[in-house]
């Protein structure tokens, strides 16, 4: 289970979690999440209950979001669109979204003095920061990151699928399933859709 012990590390102070949801879809944007609790504190019930989002159901991820966000943690959320993956790629648009929830933290008069990101790439920021590999099933601010990105890109793909219900967007987040890929046979690429992704490329390109 996550716990304190990277962000105790980093000499505690405002150390910030970052993890992203949806580098793997095929469509909408990809949402990255910074979380920290200020002197490490958390409620013992929250702290056993955080866990990386993807060990845990949608129902229970649901159940935790609201939980995270009225607690004491100072959260920021951010996100980089279909186009912007298309122009710069997923990995350079998933930390444009991670520098948007930082700068979203920032705009209230915060600043992180350390951030941890989920993952062993990092961006070339002018910050103390560390790449922790399994971060989201390691630190809970990354855990709890991971929980509000997928819970906040999942209700984006939500409203999305509105707009375009044939490609049942609220039950597959954008990702390739059967109802997914005959739905793009059918009705055809969207303005939501990576068409860089090597699949709708192909789409794009007839073949």
């Amino acid at each position: 289970m996550p716990d304190f012990s990277y962000e105790q590390e980093c000499g505690g102070g405002s150390v910030f979690g970052l993890d992203e949801a949806g580098r793997g879809p095929w469509c909408g944007p990809v949402v990255a999440a910074c979380v920290c609790w200020p002197g490490l504190e958390i409620s013992e019930n929250l702290a056993h209950t955080i866990n990386d989002s993807k060990k845990l159901s949608a129902k229970k991820r649901e159940a935790l979001f609201p939980l995270i966000m009225q607690s004491n943690a100072i959260v920021g959320i951010g996100q980089a669109s279909a186009l912007e993956i298309d122009e710069m790629n997923i990995l350079q648009a998933s930390f444009l979204a991670m520098k948007r929830a930082l700068d979203e933290v920032r705009a209230k008069g915060i600043t992180p003095d350390f951030v941890l990101i989920d993952g062993n790439k990092l961006p070339r920021w002018d910050m103390p920061m560390r790449a922790v590999i399994g971060g989201d099933g390691r630190s809970l601010s990354i855990a709890a990151a991971s929980i509000v990105a997928k819970v906040t890109r999942d209700h984006i793909m939500e409203k999305l699928a509105e707009q375009y219900p044939q490609y049942g967007w609220d039950k597959n987040a954008g990702y390739g399933t059967k109802t997914h890929i005959e739905a793009l046979q059918k009705y055809g690429v969207t303005p939501c859709h990576r068409k860089t992704y090597a699949p709708i490329a192909r789409l794009l390109n007839g073949k």
